[in-house]
């Protein structure tokens, strides 16, 4: 994530703002970082899209500046928006899940990395604990993963 973004347009107009989080499957487990910035804590990879960048191009570019990862996104998971999910502003985040070969490292905003099962997930910032869920049971119930096209 370059920078956060305010919340305020020069018009005026109070807009959510777009983000990106990638749950990055890598040896038969996902990537979480600890996040170097506030909210501190666990987290999916993500962060701010880039005026100009696509969705997908963002889940890309967070993905490798976070966890050093050629991530290939297999699919957009959901997007989820509730005002309350980043104490920081109002944003909206498209979720995709990808995949990666290679050992994830920290860097960027993230201090520590590492690989999770949903036996081990770590206490979790923002709303990815519900985000990890919906992934998590839809793969269970459905044998892929959930809300993908």
């Amino acid at each position: 994530m370059n920078s956060s973004p305010n919340d305020t347009s020069p018009s005026g107009f109070r807009n959510p703002v777009p983000t990106v989080d990638i749950i990055i499957e890598v040896g038969g487990g996902i990537v979480l970082i600890k996040r170097r910035n506030p909210p501190f804590g666990w987290a999916i990879p993500g962060g701010f899209v880039d005026y100009g960048e696509t969705l997908e191009a963002s889940a890309v570019r967070e993905a490798k500046e976070e966890t050093g990862l050629d991530v290939t996104l297999r699919c957009q998971m959901h997007s989820y928006s509730d005002p309350s999910r980043d104490p920081r502003l109002h944003t909206i985040s498209t979720v995709f899940i990808a995949y990666a070969d290679g050992t994830p490292h920290a860097a960027d905003d993230a201090v520590e990395v590492g690989i999770y099962t949903r036996a081990n997930l770590p206490p979790l910032a923002f709303d990815h604990a519900k985000i990890l869920d919906d992934y998590f049971n839809g793969i269970r119930v459905s044998g892929k993963s959930p809300f993908c096209f």
